[in-house]
């Protein structure tokens, strides 16, 4: 017995040893099809948003209000040149500071599902002059050019390392990434470079975090854009059968969590088609019946005369230049507005469709505490009254202060460097044209619109996929000068190599036209650095029709309020206010016949500053009028005009 007590200690009063606590896991569960966050059976409700169309200081009214509508995470999109604008430049600042907003998604209480592409689609204006432009750089056949494959792997160096400790299973909120996104859909069905993807992919957020794709429920779609090591998801409307969409998962992943990765809540607007509505009772009984069968779903709105899925839970705007094409039979440039008559309105505001899906999200899980929080304030600031500055063929110095290129014949905007906007072809008449001649394009060959002046004077627009010709007469040595305009790069499908400007010569009753002269316009660059509103109006611009500036100031009543400008008697163009480029305006083609204002870009005791870029011709005594709600109610199209 002594022996037994030689060495013995007193009982310990410390606490005994816990087990730690589970690491942060996000997992896949075949067994129980479904999926598993941090050990527990877990299904999202998600909706998609894109940083890129919503300012800065929109972010966290958005998110709060996805948070409060039951969503338990979003779905983002990470636009590859929106962040490198030029081989090797990268801009994650400002409004482009993707880092900022998943960290706000975070501090919010929301998950992320994040999908870095490289392509995106997203009705997104698809590339700039350092990227291919299409998925294997315009190249017919599907190889693997390095050229692209090296672009890729450069970008994906730079974003996923600020993705990686974000992951949720390194204390951030990321609990998915998206490779790739609909390849299925593309022709060239290349195994290998998706292949390539993951192992990029692998290499650069290592191998817990879950990776997966999407892809319609066609069965070539599953076929082309699946691989072993990705989890394959699908996407499908509400006018879709949810056990047959669902089915067309189970044949390419007989178990696991069903997934719809894009359930389409909306409709997208192309100019000069109606405006698109999706009834709410339709899209809350779609949901309700994934839901009901376990689903994890995430919200979108959608383009669906077809097959390309478009977006979102909150769309947002396509401010500038960003807004891509579809084409279906012909090319369709979007509408600025991305509206899309999503479940929050493109300013942001709550709608009748949002509150049925939080209806039907309440029914399956607890809602958060509290109220939804309202509408933003708007205002309507009425009228302000503008002056033309100067036509923009008088301001070429200023436009493109390097000088022009000079070219035998046209070279596209891509050749050029010219990513987005505008470019001037100039050239001049190689004879008398006493009698009309035809000035005209090959076929397919004006991309996307060019709006023709002889001797300084608009004389009409060649347009693609439109009239692509003109009646003339002039004399030798008089200037011919073509203002392009890009309207949007095709974003889907086998047409995303997309080229834009003069993609042929013009001809002069079948003679083409040489020895041109090239102006890459540097717009957005001369109005930021306050030219319009430092010079004096050009005393010389007179009342001629064709591409000129005006520009007005108005001042704020001590707020800086949400606002929409309307355009009475405009033709078409672009419009910015305090130098921020809020996109284009087109009210004669319609259906969009506003452009929403974020009060963020407004002054509060001080002038501001409108500048408007009208291409074809402006009213007689112009001006503007600020709203306080949208219109989406008029389309112009080449035979009809209808409304609401």
């Amino acid at each position: 017995a002594a022996g037994l007590g030689e060495g013995l200690q007193p009982p310990s009063t410390a606490p005994l040893p816990q087990a730690s606590p589970p690491a942060r896991s996000f997992q896949l569960d075949y067994e129980k099809d479904c999926f598993r966050k941090d050990g527990a059976p877990f299904r999202y409700i998600s909706g998609s948003i894109h940083y890129a169309r919503v300012p800065r200081p929109a972010w966290r009214d958005r998110l709060l209000k996805m948070y409060m509508s039951g969503l338990s995470a979003v779905q983002v999109y990470v636009p590859w040149n929106y962040h490198e604008p030029l081989p090797g430049v990268y801009d994650f600042a400002g409004d482009r500071d993707v880092e900022a907003f998943l960290d706000l998604t975070a501090e919010l209480g929301l998950l992320v599902i994040l999908r870095p592409g490289p392509y995106i689609c997203a009705e997104w204006e698809m590339v700039s002059p350092n990227q291919p432009l299409a998925r294997h750089g315009g190249v017919e056949a599907p190889s693997l050019p390095p050229a692209y494959l090296a672009a890729v792997d450069s970008w994906l160096h730079v974003l996923l390392p600020k993705i990686k400790p974000r992951l949720y299973q390194h204390g951030g909120n990321i609990i998915s990434v998206q490779v790739e996104n609909e390849y299925g859909s593309y022709y060239a069905c290349d195994y290998g470079y998706l292949r390539h993807l993951l192992g990029s992919f692998r290499a650069l957020l290592g191998t817990e975090v879950l990776l997966f794709t999407t892809d319609g429920t066609r069965a070539q779609e599953l076929r082309c854009g699946t691989l072993q090591g990705l989890y394959a998801t699908v996407d499908f409307g509400p006018g879709s059968n949810v056990t047959e969409a669902f089915g067309a998962q189970r044949r390419v992943e007989p178990k696991g969590p069903l997934v719809n990765s894009e359930y389409y809540t909306g409709w997208l607007d192309y100019w000069g088609e109606a405006h698109a509505s999706t009834s709410w009772a339709r899209v809350a009984w779609g949901l309700e019946d994934m839901l009901q069968l376990g689903a994890s779903v995430n919200m979108q709105v959608v383009s669906w005369q077809g097959a390309q899925p478009g977006y979102m839970f909150h769309g947002g705007t396509n401010f500038a230049y960003w807004s891509g094409a579809d084409f279906k039979e012909q090319y369709k440039p979007v509408t600025t507005s991305y509206d899309y008559d999503a479940p929050l309105s493109e300013a942001g505001d709550p709608t009748e469709k949002l509150f049925a899906i939080r209806t039907v999200i309440s029914k399956f899980q607890p809602l958060p505490a509290g109220p939804m929080p309202p509408a933003t304030p708007k205002y309507a600031y009425g009228r302000v009254a503008l002056r033309k500055h100067a036509d923009l063929l008088d301001v070429l110095d200023v436009l493109c202060p390097s000088g022009p290129i000079q070219s035998q014949f046209p070279l596209t905007f891509e050749a050029i460097k010219q990513a987005h906007g505008f470019v001037v072809y100039r050239t001049r008449l190689p004879r008398d044209v006493l009698d009309p001649a035809t000035l005209g394009a090959p076929p397919h060959s004006v991309c996307d619109r060019g709006y023709v002046m002889l001797r300084q004077e608009y004389r009409g627009t060649l347009e693609r996929d439109g009239q692509t010709t003109l009646r003339v007469t002039g004399r030798a040595g008089d200037t011919l000068d073509v203002l392009l305009e890009n309207m949007g790069r095709i974003s889907f499908g086998a047409n995303i190599s997309d080229f834009k400007g003069l993609l042929g010569n013009l001809s002069l009753d079948s003679s083409p036209l040489s020895n041109w002269l090239i102006y890459p316009l540097a717009i957005d660059t001369a109005i930021q650095q306050g030219w319009l509103h430092a010079a004096l109006p050009e005393s010389s611009s007179g009342g001629r029709a064709g591409p000129a500036f005006y520009t007005g100031t108005f001042e704020t009543p001590g707020i800086a309020w949400d606002t929409f400008v309307k355009f009475p008697g405009w033709s078409k163009g672009q419009l910015w206010i305090n130098g921020f480029n809020l996109g284009r305006y087109w009210p004669c083609r319609g259906p969009q016949q506003t452009l929403f204002v974020p009060g963020s870009v407004l002054h509060i005791g001080r002038p501001n500053n409108i500048t408007v870029l009208e291409l074809e011709g402006a009213p007689p005594a112009p001006f503007l009028l600020f709203l306080d709600r949208p219109l989406f109610n008029r389309t112009l199209s080449s035979s009809t005009t209808a409304t609401k």
